[in-house]
């Protein structure tokens, strides 16, 4: 069981008005049966500061959970579960709470039934049946929120203080201590704001939709003036219209009495010219007559010209022919002069080559013979097949060493790239699950230069389970936090890694500085051996490998040299493994096991839990075994270097020895070709003279043929003379004939030219008779047409004027047409202009105008429209702009209040923090927030107060002074903070406890309960302080059995006899 007390409190708990210095919504009393640890409990708060003590485990969170829950509040506000009945002592079905609040006029005592069983409440109002939402309406009008950070901040949820963002934590503080009607303004500021945007933009479109209409109308308006101009060029059109055949008619009546007249004209004309034609017709007759007979002499002339020069060519191509028969016999002639003088050259060079072969026959005579020499370079030459024969084989020994060492290696490099990709594997899942970690790791990889110490990358990387089925014992024992860690021999090389990773990158990363002293080999409480009898079989240390500070990080901070790890027969025994002293943390096959032991009655408590499988440790690498493959590597490196430097040496020896054969073979050569070079000589001596007699024997007789040459040609000249003599003769003939057709082309070319005078005078009379003859036709058709054409065009005229004759022509139209112009010219061009000026006025009807009135009428309802929704929104405005000052005014004031405190507060602890109204548009009322910026050293700037930025401590530190700034200006019952001293240093932690006690002993502020496990020595203390001690033990007085006097009186009198 538990129990609690204050001293100096009121004792009877009815529903009356409590004692003075409480505010409304003040808790006076709260009861607790079979709620969490309590079998029964009654706690009754000071107005003031309260202060709960007391050791871990004792009941005083559950005093927190109280209050929540029977004020109507989540499980998840205090993030212990999101079942109520959870909160049901175990072993029992039904526990309540039962919370007394002050108010004017008579408390409200709520009650909450919780059962277990079907998770559901009962809850009671002032001793009545009530609901839930009864009970939370009236918690509201009291003011009181327990969702509220800022009023109500459990132990788990501290850490989420500071990760709350600017605009939840103005609200929360809105809600806190900011007047009843402050959230609701600016609920409506933002609800405003929003209307405010739909009022613009239908404003807008309102405007944008006028200005088109308007655009569109002044469209319209210029077609309607358009259609009225078009339409006065269509009168026009039709005016010329009308005008234009009258025009047609009279310039056709002038045309045909015109041609009438030409008519007349080329009739006289063509009987004249007829008279004069038919002598010269006679005259050309004669001529003709004359010339017939001179024609004739002429063509037998061409004939005999053409005949002689035919034969003329023929004779001329055959002196030609023998001129070039000459030419081929000189040619021949020649052609034997150069053989003659080839010949005896080739016989004068084939005597100086036999004379050169017998010289150098003559040489070998005198040489020695060769054999021996032979017979020396076959042996060596035996002896090197032989040496090299042996060094192949020693090649191909060393060539499969190196082969099999080869293979070897690869197998090797195998393996341990194996091991590198389950390495990767690792980094792979830790990527995954925190990508910053990996980031901040491949920078340390790169710039691990910059470091002294040593330093190790995260836990889950560099540790190595000895076996797999260890992963799930290691992993659930170490968290997560610490396993995504980086590990540091040196302070101020993680000082330096923080800056630039955290500070600089804005990567949220975890560092641990490993203990200066090495805890790595601290031995265990008790041997492993003495544990064997419960099935304990190993330590946690002693299941996996890690670098030496990684190591002793682990043994100083979770002792892992010091859990145990049993099997199913520590499960089976696991009541006698509870009752052994100095077990505290062990595990079994499947579950681990925490125990803990009472500090005041020895009573022994345990939490058990499920393992969960391996995530991240699962992958094992056997260290021994890759630094094994790694040295096996190393040799088979250096035996492959070493094979590799003897195949070399042997190589070269072979390349020697293929040298010296070649040598060898060179020399054989030579001699061989020394011992067979005299035979081969005077069988050349031979050939050569057999060749020089046959050449001696085959002369040429140069004089002979001169002579045959001679009398060739002598013949040819003869055949020549012939020739000539006919050619002459027949060019006298043809020059006889050419004179006498001279003279008869002559008198032809008189007679000629008097006829084609003629012919030319008698064609140009007859072409203008023909063209005479034509131009009377042509007039008499053309006086025809004209004759029909004024005849259509007077009835066009008449049918398009709607007229019968010219005389009806009435006086308005008559006028009309005399306006214009009188020739067609300048009708077709005014028509042209006016058809043109009508044409570019397109798409016109008589619906422009009719469309153009109607949007007049449109746009005079839209004006009428947007007038209205501008004249509204300029209304909504002013109204945003009266409750913007109702809201933001009181808001700033309350901000520079926080501040003033805030800032005071740090200043008190040197240090320097502010809290600041913040915002990037002041319209934008949803995006308003408090920032608080906090420094705690000289030589940083002030930063904003983040979930990873400050450390744990500063953060615990900030929350609790930003609390304390709100506390003076509260609007709020009461405050509960949980367990917020806990990551303090102890400077800090006194300081703070300070401001508390200084600031939450004030008359004006409202109750406060403060909640902690431990205080520090020598506090500062208020007589407006309540202490409330939570103790816990089978020995514990009842609550009516406890008298406080008795016990305080007891304590003056022990105190006085140690004096």
């Amino acid at each position: 069981m538990a129990q609690t007390f204050a001293g100096s409190q009121q004792r009877d708990g009815g529903a009356e008005e409590g004692p003075m210095g409480y505010v409304e919504g003040s808790i006076i009393r709260i009861k607790m049966y079979n709620f969490l640890t309590y079998n029964y409990a009654v706690v009754r708060p000071g107005t003031n500061l309260n202060l709960v003590i007391g050791p871990n485990g004792s009941g005083k969170s559950s005093i927190l959970c109280a209050i929540c829950l029977g004020l109507a509040g989540k499980t998840s506000v205090l993030g212990k579960g999101d079942k109520v009945g959870l909160f049901v002592k175990r072993g029992c079905n039904i526990g309540w709470i039962e919370i007394e609040l002050y108010k004017k006029g008579g408390n409200v005592v709520i009650k909450r039934e919780i059962h277990m069983e079907n998770n559901q409440s009962v809850w009671l109002l002032n001793g009545r049946n009530s609901s839930q939402k009864a009970v939370e309406e009236v918690v509201k009008a009291l003011h009181i929120q327990v969702s509220n950070l800022c009023q109500f901040l459990p132990q788990e949820k501290v850490s989420e203080f500071s990760k709350m963002s600017k605009i939840e934590l103005l609200e929360a503080t809105e809600k806190s201590v900011g007047p009843p009607e402050m959230y609701d303004y600016h609920c409506q500021l933002k609800n405003f704001r929003s209307k405010e945007r739909e009022l613009e933009n239908v404003v807008k479109e309102k405007a944008s939709f006028l200005e088109k209409a308007k655009q569109r109308n002044e469209r319209n308006k210029h077609d309607v003036t358009r259609y009225y101009e078009k339409k006065k060029h269509l009168d026009r059109i039709e005016l010329l219209e009308k005008k234009k055949p009258w025009v047609e008619y009279e310039m056709a009546r002038q045309e045909l009495e015109g041609v009438k007249k030409e008519r007349d004209e080329a009739k006289k004309q063509r009987a004249n010219m007829k008279r004069t034609h038919v002598p010269m017709l006679n005259k050309i007759k004669t001529i003709e007559n004359q010339l017939n007979p001179i024609e004739a002499q002429m063509k037998a002339k061409t004939v005999g010209i053409t005949e002689a020069s035919r034969t003329c060519k023929q004779k001329q191509d055959q002196l030609e022919r023998k001129d070039k028969e000459i030419e081929d016999i000189q040619q021949g002639f020649k052609m034997k002069e150069v053989e003659k003088h080839d010949h005896q050259k080739r016989i004068s060079n084939t005597r100086r080559i036999i004379d050169g072969l017998k010289a150098e026959l003559a040489t070998f005579d005198d040489q020695q013979d060769v054999t021996p020499q032979l017979d020396a370079v076959n042996a060596e030459l035996k002896r090197n097949r032989e040496e090299r024969a042996s060094i192949q084989g020693e090649v191909a020994d060393l060539r499969r060493e190196m082969d099999n060492h080869s293979a070897e290696s690869k197998l090797l490099a195998k393996k341990l790239n194996d091991m590198n990709n389950m390495m990767k594997a690792k980094e792979e899942k830790l990527k995954g699950r925190h990508r910053d970690t990996h980031t901040a790791l491949q920078w340390l990889r790169q710039n691990r230069q910059l470091f002294t110490g040593n330093v190790h990358e995260p836990m889950m990387l560099v540790i190595n389970v000895k076996d797999p089925r260890f992963a799930k014992y290691v992993e659930n024992y170490i968290s997560f936090h610490d396993l995504r860690s980086f590990v540091f021999q040196r302070k101020d090389d993680r000082e330096k890694f923080m800056t630039e990773v955290r500070d600089k990158l804005n990567l949220k990363v975890n560092s641990i500085y490993a203990p200066e002293v090495s805890c790595s080999n601290r031995a265990p409480s008790r041997p492993i051996g003495s544990l064997e009898r419960f099935g304990f079989y190993s330590y946690l240390r002693e299941m996996f490998d890690a670098p030496e500070e990684v190591m002793s990080y682990l043994c100083f901070q979770y002792k892992v040299h010091d859990v145990p790890v049993g099997n199913n027969k520590t499960k089976e025994m696991i009541k006698t493994v509870i009752e052994e002293p100095y077990m505290r943390v062990f595990y079994t096959s499947d579950e681990r096991y925490a125990v803990k032991r009472s500090f005041y009655s020895n009573k022994i408590s345990t939490s058990n839990s499920a393992l969960t499988p391996s995530q991240y440790l699962n992958i094992v690498v056997d260290t021994e075994q890759k630094q094994h493959l790694e040295q096996q590597m190393k040799t088979c490196q250096v035996k492959l270097q070493d094979t590799g430097e003897k195949m070399t040496t042997l190589q070269q020896r072979a390349a020697t020895l293929d040298r010296t054969d070649n040598e060898l073979r060179e020399e054989k050569k030579q001699l061989s070709l020394t011992k067979g070079k005299k035979r081969l000589l005077e069988q050349k001596i031979s050939a050569k003279q057999e060749s020089q007699r046959q050449m001696e024997q085959s002369g040429i007789d140069l004089e002979k043929i001169e002579e045959e040459t001679k009398n060739k040609i002598s013949a040819v000249n003869s055949q020549k003379v012939v020739i000539a003599t006919e050619f002459m003769s027949k060019m006298k003939l043809r020059a006889k004939l050419s004179m006498e057709k001279v003279y008869l082309a002559l008198d032809t070319v008189g007679l000629t030219a008097e006829k084609t005078k003629l012919e030319n005078d008698c064609r140009q009379d007859g072409a203008k008779l023909r063209t005479l003859d034509q131009v009377c036709s042509r007039l008499e058709q053309r006086k025809n047409q004209l004759v029909e054409t004024c005849k259509d065009l007077m009835k066009k005229a008449s049918e398009i004027c709607n007229i019968d004759s010219v005389e009806s022509v009435s006086t308005g139209l008559h006028a009309a047409l005399s306006k214009l112009p009188d020739t067609l010219d300048e009708i077709e061009a005014l028509l042209a202009e006016e058809r043109s000026r009508a044409d570019g006025f397109t798409g016109l009807s008589e619906n422009v105008v009719e469309e153009y009135k109607r949007r007049e009428q449109e746009v005079k309802n839209l004006e009428k429209e947007l007038n209205e929704k501008t004249n509204a929104l300029t209304t909504y405005r002013q109204n945003i702009s009266e409750a913007k000052e109702r809201w933001l005014n009181p808001l700033k004031l309350l901000v520079d209040q926080i501040n003033k405190k805030f800032s005071d507060f740090f200043c008190s602890m040197q240090c320097a923090g502010e809290v600041e109204l913040h915002t990037e548009n002041e319209e934008e009322y949803d995006k308003y927030g408090i920032r608080i910026r906090v420094k705690f050293h000289n030589s940083t700037q002030l930063h904003d107060l983040t979930g990873y930025h400050q450390s744990g401590g500063e953060r615990s530190v900030s929350t609790m002074l930003y609390l304390m700034a709100l506390q003076e200006l509260n609007r709020c019952p009461f405050r509960v903070v949980d367990e917020i001293n806990q990551g303090m240093d102890p400077t800090n932690e006194r300081r703070v406890f300070d401001i508390v006690v200084r600031t939450a002993c004030k008359e004006t502020t409202s109750q406060y309960f403060f909640i902690t496990p431990k205080l520090l020595q020598n506090l500062h203390y208020s007589e407006e302080m309540t202490i409330l001690c939570v103790h816990n033990g089978p020995h514990m007085l009842s609550s009516h059995q406890l008298d406080e006097k008795a016990f305080l009186r007891r304590y003056i009198q022990r105190k006085a006899k140690r004096v």
